[in-house]
């Protein structure tokens, strides 16, 4: 089994790299996808430790932004910074600013109006965010953890996102992504249940 750097970057389920942002990786040491996956943890675990000390509104697109970059800043240089490629998945780049406006007012509108059970509001907003795919990478991990933070907000414990289940990760990936796919189709009841999981 290869395990090159960029090994999967063919697969639908993941966002493909063009060579310009390939190139703004910063630590020079990894040569190998799992070098690049435990370096990306390890920033998201700082990232974790930032949030446990400060209070964010994850309803605010400044905050997303420096979010992101403290998950990914000690890996990628764009970090932080909206994608200006196309991608696989996710909106028109040119319309990123403003999709994620409509989501954070959406979300916002959601909150103060009780308009879904708190469960159904982080995760529809998780999932907007995803959809939308404002960086090169790293889009799903953000969703997931800002879904987190809105659930702890809204009086809610933290979501599991399919970690409570002994199934290996290849088998929960499958899972999450069938239930992104649904939520794509108007259909979240999947991805509550499967975060939930």
């Amino acid at each position: 089994m290869t395990d090159t750097l960029f090994d999967g970057q063919d697969d639908d389920a993941n966002t493909p790299l063009d060579a310009e942002e390939r190139q703004q990786l910063i630590p020079s040491y990894i040569t190998l996808r799992r070098e690049l996956n435990e370096a990306e943890q390890i920033n998201i675990a700082h990232a974790a430790k930032w949030l446990s000390s400060r209070r964010g509104d994850v309803l605010d697109e400044g905050f997303l932004r420096e979010l992101h970059r403290r998950m990914f800043g000690q890996v990628w240089r764009w970090a932080g910074k909206y994608r200006e490629t196309p991608r696989n998945i996710g909106v028109d780049a040119n319309r990123i600013r403003m999709d994620i406006a409509q989501a954070i007012d959406d979300a916002r509108f959601w909150v103060a109006n009780a308009t879904y059970a708190p469960d159904e509001i982080a995760v529809r907003y998780s999932h907007r965010l995803v959809a939308i795919h404002p960086f090169p990478n790293g889009n799903g991990r953000l969703s997931r953890m800002v879904g987190d933070l809105l659930a702890i907000h809204l009086g809610q414990p933290r979501f599991s996102w399919g970690s409570q289940s002994l199934i290996d990760a290849n088998v929960t990936r499958t899972k999450y992504v069938a239930a992104l796919r649904a939520a794509d189709a108007h259909n979240l009841a999947p991805l509550i249940s499967f975060a939930r999981s």
